[in-house]
């Protein structure tokens, strides 16, 4: 189940930034007090009353013809389009002026829910000036101060109200979701072709081309499968095209719903920090990883290519040293048969469950091997440990003093579980407990 999205959007000098990093806890947007700095948007993940959301800051619609106000202006309207419900924001010192209105045209055209929200209220003397701001047609104003806090949780409660209902979809056990990441122009919808054997997703040279989450359903070899096309995510600050530079965000969507994550790289060009970065997403979110070389073909070959290139990716991707790597080339399709089986592994492991006395028998086995590290002159006692949960697969071990348990050492049972039960191109997470 997706989150809801919430996008802050208003005439610039509102209080937009300052609002956004009242609300998710931290300074992410940057805040001056100048019109205008905000230009692309901004998201980040906020909570209220255990419900989690994405929270997005727009740089302010302003009415005019240069080009940077025209940029502001069509950034904020993506950000209306992607919105479940939309914080209108205004500033309750200088009253509503006519790019408020302008900003309110544009929000009835969305239908999309909105909040109005006064910010710059900041003591109860200024609360008979929000009244005007009911003129705006969109029901009782909020008076709110980001700067000191006020006012944000009865925001919160109305925001929230809104959200769609979002029922869990019956998921079929036995169909595999999974999406394809990286930057522009690695070849993504080439391979959703490739492995489709059809033109059903538009291919194109220029980067950028898919703009939003495809879903296509296929059948191989008795299994079915949920293929999710995305569109390319590129670094910020080198993006110029309105509608790009929101991927980032709808791959993410695409990731939340995958049960696989397909990272390409671009045999050609080689590894870049973005590809990091863009892995590091699929990492986070906990889905099963199955790293795909694209362009192949383009490399010269020779009996240690593979190698040379898998010494590269293993030194630049160090956090994914469980998850396989495929080399193929989806304009050829050399070696496009080796993809799937890969897809279908990692799905496995994802959800692979072990029986807890298996696990046990492990874990003494590990012990045995490498016995418990002390902290000052108390030792770490593993008692014992089992399964929690798949999707990742997570597993508690309960010790004496979950403090005493280091990294190094979690990393080391992780590896003793791995090597046991295999969990090939899936995450798993292990977390110390004091048995009670």
């Amino acid at each position: 189940m997706r989150s809801s999205i919430v996008a802050i959007v208003g005439r610039p000098n509102v209080g937009k930034s300052t609002i956004f990093n009242r609300l998710v806890g931290e300074r992410i947007s940057i805040v001056e007090d100048v019109p205008g700095v905000t230009r692309d948007r901004i998201y980040a993940e906020a909570e209220w009353l255990n419900t989690t959301f994405r929270l997005i800051d727009t740089g302010g619609i302003e009415i005019g013809d240069e080009p940077l106000l025209i940029q502001m202006r069509e950034q904020a309207e993506v950000a209306i389009r992607e919105a479940d419900v939309i914080i209108f924001l205004a500033n309750g010192r200088e009253g509503i002026t006519a790019a408020d209105e302008e900003v309110a045209k544009i929000l009835y055209k969305s239908n999309k829910p909105v909040v109005l929200a006064v910010n710059k209220v900041d003591n109860p003397d200024m609360r008979e000036q929000i009244y005007e701001f009911y003129a705006l047609g969109f029901g009782e104003p909020h008076p709110i101060s980001g700067t000191h806090g006020l006012g944000l949780g009865d925001l919160l409660d109305s925001v929230v109200s809104l959200f769609p209902e979002r029922e869990n979809e019956p998921v079929d056990e036995d169909v595999i979701h999974f999406s394809l990441i990286g930057r522009p122009n690695v070849g993504k919808s080439s391979l959703v072709n490739a492995i489709l054997n059809e033109e059903r997703v538009i291919v194109s040279d220029i980067a950028g081309t898919t703009r939003d989450a495809i879903d296509t359903n296929f059948s191989k070899d008795e299994r079915d499968f949920v293929i999710i096309d995305t569109a390319g995510m590129r670094k910020r600050g080198k993006i110029y095209e309105t509608t790009e530079k929101y991927s980032i965000l709808r791959a993410l969507k695409a990731i939340e719903r995958s049960d696989v994550v397909l990272t390409l790289i671009d045999a050609e060009t080689g590894i870049i920090e973005q590809d990091k970065k863009i892995a590091g997403y699929a990492h986070e979110a906990g889905k099963a990883v199955v790293i795909v070389v694209n362009k192949w073909d383009t490399i010269e070959q020779h009996d240690q290519a593979i190698k040379e290139f898998e010494d590269n990716v293993r030194a630049h991707f160090p956090f994914l040293d469980y998850a396989p790597i495929v080399y193929l080339s989806a304009k050829t399709k050399k070696r496009i048969h080796t993809l799937l089986p890969n897809v279908v592994q990692a799905s496995e492991n994802h959800t692979k469950r072990v029986e807890t006395n298996v696990l046990n028998d492990v874990i003494m086995d590990a012990l045995a091997i490498n016995p418990t590290p002390t902290k000052h002159g108390k030792r770490l006692k593993v008692l014992y440990a089992t399964q929690v949960a798949v999707k990742p697969p997570t597993f508690v071990v309960f010790v004496n003093e979950p403090e005493l348990m280091h990294f190094s050492y979690e990393r080391f049972l992780e590896n003793q579980i791995r090597e046991a039960f295999g969990f090939e191109g899936t995450p798993i997470k292990i977390y110390a407990r004091k048995r009670s």
